[in-house]
């Protein structure tokens, strides 16, 4: 199974994923998570806004690798996982994608947990924007034409509807 989580920064993609992996190996699945940012192309090529890295630009993943790596290890693996910004940007992608599950949270909830963020130093305010709008415009499942579970990760994650999904 290979199932795409997409949403917001700050909205819980990775800890879903990491749930869900714990689970599927739990129950003697092999299972393994692609993090999209792991394929970012080097900082040098990867498009400014305003003299700061766009890193909410698509064109800072190295899709056709993420693709590659993808093909080989559903292969090898029961279920992987791929998360990210722009889980559902990439056609080809959402053409191989068993299920899909979206992370919603509220502009409210970003932007707080956001502020909290300090892992890359203080973020100018127009930057934190700058992300939600790229966020609307290109990682919404809107952009999808198939099926998808909406999540909340507003606060802990309905792992009964989420795991009901997967399995049907």
């Amino acid at each position: 199974m290979l199932i795409g989580i997409g949403g917001p920064s700050r909205s819980g993609k990775s800890t879903l994923a990491n749930l869900l992996v714990t689970h599927f190996r739990r129950n003697g699945k092999k299972a393994i998570i692609f993090h999209q940012d792991d394929f970012v192309f080097p900082e040098t090529q990867i498009p400014k806004i305003k003299d700061k890295t766009d890193w909410e630009s698509p064109l800072s993943i190295d899709h056709d690798l993420l693709l590659e790596v993808v093909s080989d290890f559903k292969e090898r693996f029961d279920v992987v996982i791929i998360e990210g910004f722009f889980a559902f940007h990439d056609d080809r992608l959402n053409a191989i994608y068993d299920k899909r599950i979206f992370v919603k949270i509220s502009k409210r909830t970003f932007i707080i947990r956001k502020a909290m963020d300090s892992r890359w130093g203080y973020i100018p305010t127009w930057y934190i924007d700058h992300i939600w709008k790229s966020y609307l415009k290109m990682g919404k499942p809107s952009t999808i034409k198939t099926d998808y579970l909406e999540a909340s990760g507003e606060d802990e994650f309905d792992m009964k509807k989420i795991l009901g999904y997967l399995e049907r």
